[in-house]
């Protein structure tokens, strides 16, 4: 079997977990590991090819975009021109529409594919999400996250000025409003007040309701866990009152990770252009045959 090589660009939270993800796939090889330093290496990458350039790895198939969410684009746009697919996990919601629009015509014109906002939500969820929309095209449907940690929030708060730690947790209120829990250890000489404000104007807190606690050690507050709560109300032809739920309980970065990894075998099966998950048959995101994937599952 010829496996696919695949690139690990970052590795933070998600990159980590991607690590694991791929050298469990069957399908799959390792490339190697893009970071901004490829020295002072954490014990568990012995061995493993680390670079800053992903030129340097070689033959390089599909890199997975482990990056902060407004970094995507940059290294989207690259990696397409040198002829590599790549998956990102971009989470800004009203953004995606736009990313969309121009990494497929990046993508079509290298003859690649980007899966953009492969991760749980937006990704899994939103196929959960078509499929109940699909089944009561009528109606409403709700999605309630946490309690728990989000990672682009969190990286969005690391990144304001004076912050040397963060973690945000987002608290469902229900009916799809949720409140944003903000722990950030500061910087000496930094300002809570200052750093407070730059994080409730920032366009991942703005439209939510906001609260920034400051912590001694964020070490002290971090929990990985996260979570939804999804549910549909709605009409099947003319009948009222069909209800769905789904409920998931969850380590974040492993799973938007492994999102990653099975959207990067289903990149290698599209056309070229770009593609978020809903636009994916669900059957290229699994290994092995189609007919195997028909007898076990249908």
């Amino acid at each position: 079997m010829n496996k696919t090589k695949i690139a690990i660009v970052g590795y933070g939270n998600i990159g980590k977990y991607a690590l694991e993800a791929v050298l469990a796939a069957p399908d799959m090889e390792l490339a190697g590991i893009v970071r901004r330093s490829a020295s002072e290496l954490p014990k568990e990458l012995e061995g493993i090819p680390v670079v800053q350039e992903i030129s340097e790895l070689g033959k390089v198939d599909v890199a997975l975009l482990c990056v902060p969410t407004r970094s995507v684009q940059e290294y989207a746009t690259k990696y397409l021109a040198m002829g590599i697919h790549t998956v990102d996990s971009f989470d800004i919601h009203t953004s995606i529409p736009s990313l969309h629009k121009a990494l497929n015509e990046a993508a079509k014109e290298s003859g690649r594919v980007a899966v953009i906002s492969a991760g749980w939500d937006p990704g899994s969820d939103s196929i959960v999400r078509a499929l109940m929309q699909a089944c009561a095209p009528k109606g409403i449907t709700y999605t309630n996250f946490g309690p728990g940690m989000s990672m682009g929030h969190t990286v969005a708060a690391k990144a304001i000025k004076g912050v040397q730690g963060a973690l945000s947790m987002t608290i469902p209120l229900g009916t799809g409003v949720h409140r944003r829990m903000v722990y950030i250890q500061l910087e000496d000489g930094a300002d809570l007040a200052t750093v407070s404000a730059a994080i409730k104007s920032d366009d991942y807190f703005a439209h939510d309701e906001t609260h920034v606690i400051q912590v001694p050690d964020i070490n002290a507050v971090i929990d990985k866990g996260h979570g939804v709560s999804m549910e549909r109300k709605g009409v099947s032809g003319k009948t009222d009152n069909q209800r769905f739920e789904f409920h998931m309980s969850i380590n974040n970065p492993a799973l938007t990770s492994q999102v990653m990894v099975a959207c990067a075998r289903a990149a290698t099966r599209q056309q070229p252009g770009a593609y978020t998950m809903i636009e994916i048959p669900v059957i290229d995101l699994l290994a092995g045959s189609r007919e195997s994937a028909i007898a076990s599952l249908v």
